[in-house]
């Protein structure tokens, strides 16, 4: 700002120089016409647009330059140390590279447990025994609730298998039955034929046939008797297993049911996956309680850089906290001059551009104005005014 108020100031010395001279009115080969107060004015509003733009950039300039100017200042004092001083500091910016590094190490590495689950079991760290031991407790339960619908079941097939052998055999003595005393008949009626029509002498058949039929029968009995209390005895098993069976299945539903709790509750889905996960919590807890310790020892080394860097009158020692590798590397600090020095350059570059082209071209166009219609001149010198006081507004 104090630059465009200098460039004005400038013109206005340089306009009362041209009020005590006769002016003659020149011809413009501009393609403004400058007779034209609306284009005139447009004209002088634009070149002191310019010339605040370039003081702007300026003075932005300006304040990147010097702060470029004292790092190079900054980098001639430590290197114009004493030998015990830059040893020191030397050795201060060495642990604080180190702690970076383990610190840039520790960012980027994969973490063995996610945030979540991290802050999870951290939440509820003694709780994880126990719950381990829950979850361990109902695994194995429920493995030994599988073995026992498996035997259960594997029984139950074999007193359905036995059932029909069972029923089989039922059926197996009433056909049996009926084929004995379908024989029975016809033995009877043989011996009937034998007696009337033949006149033979049938008792002893009679004897017999009653005799043999009364054996078969009463074997065809009994064994229908066993069958149909085996039948009942398997039945009744049967009945038993299913009972069994109803309750074992309620326990399994209720210690499933648990299991899916507990596995929700925690996060994992097994008992050893919960061990995982503590185990890696545990690693990564002493890991995050490194780089808690680090980090401690770093800004207290960092602290200690600074004020050591303080007083050696450094302009910017918080910026040597980034760049360590150059106080310890020469070639580094070699390299950080020569760049700082392109920039400087390139800076100074910027600001002679602004200064002389931007500001200086826009400043001599309003002065070459005046001289060529100085009967304006007037009216040019307020517009000239009434920017400047909008300008210092701002």
């Amino acid at each position: 700002m104090s630059f465009i108020k200098r460039l004005l100031d400038r013109f206005r010395k340089d306009y009362d120089e041209y009020e005590e001279e006769d002016w003659e009115e020149e011809d413009s080969t501009r393609e403004i016409d400058f007779d034209n107060r609306e284009q005139r004015d447009a004209y002088v509003r634009n070149c002191l647009e310019k010339m605040a733009e370039a003081t702007k950039e300026l003075e932005n300039l300006t304040f990147e330059y010097n702060m470029v100017t004292s790092y190079l200042k900054d980098m001639e004092e430590i290197e114009a140390l004493p030998p015990e001083e830059s040893e020191q500091l030397k050795d201060c910016a060495k642990r604080v590279s180190l702690l970076q590094e383990r610190k840039t190490d520790f960012m980027g590495r994969p973490h063995r447990i996610t945030d979540e689950k991290y802050r999870m079991v951290e939440r509820m760290e003694d709780q994880m025994e126990e719950a381990f031991e829950k979850l361990t407790e109902a695994e194995n339960y429920q493995e030994l609730i599988r073995k026992d619908l498996s035997r259960l079941e594997g029984e139950k097939h074999a007193y359905l298998y036995r059932k029909n052998e069972v029923m089989r055999l039922i059926s197996d003595t009433k056909g049996m039955a009926v084929i004995c005393v379908v024989a029975l008949g016809l033995c009877v009626l043989l011996l009937l034929f034998l007696q009337f029509f033949l006149d033979m002498d049938t008792q002893l058949g009679y004897l017999c046939t009653a005799g043999a039929a009364a054996i078969v029968i009463t074997m065809i009995y009994v064994k229908h008797m066993d069958a149909r209390r085996e039948l009942k005895r398997v039945e009744t098993g049967i009945n038993k297993i299913i009972l069994l069976q109803n309750k074992v299945k309620i326990r399994y539903v209720n210690n499933t049911n648990l299991l899916e709790y507990l596995y929700m509750k925690y996060g994992v889905s097994s008992a050893k996956e919960l061990t995982e996960m503590l185990e890696n919590y545990r690693l990564e807890k002493e890991e995050r309680e490194k780089f808690r310790r680090a980090e401690l020892d770093l800004d207290y080394n960092e602290q200690e850089l600074l004020q050591m860097l303080k007083c050696y009158q450094i302009q910017d020692p918080a910026i040597w906290l980034h760049q360590t590798e150059a106080i310890l590397e020469p070639k580094e600090m070699v390299e950080i001059r020569h760049n700082l020095i392109i920039r400087r350059q390139s800076l100074r570059r910027r600001m002679d551009y602004n200064k002389e082209v931007v500001a200086g071209t826009s400043q001599s166009d309003i002065k070459a104005l005046v001289e060529r219609y100085p009967k304006y001149a007037k009216e040019i010198m307020k517009t000239v005014e009434e920017y400047e006081a909008k300008f210092n507004a701002k």
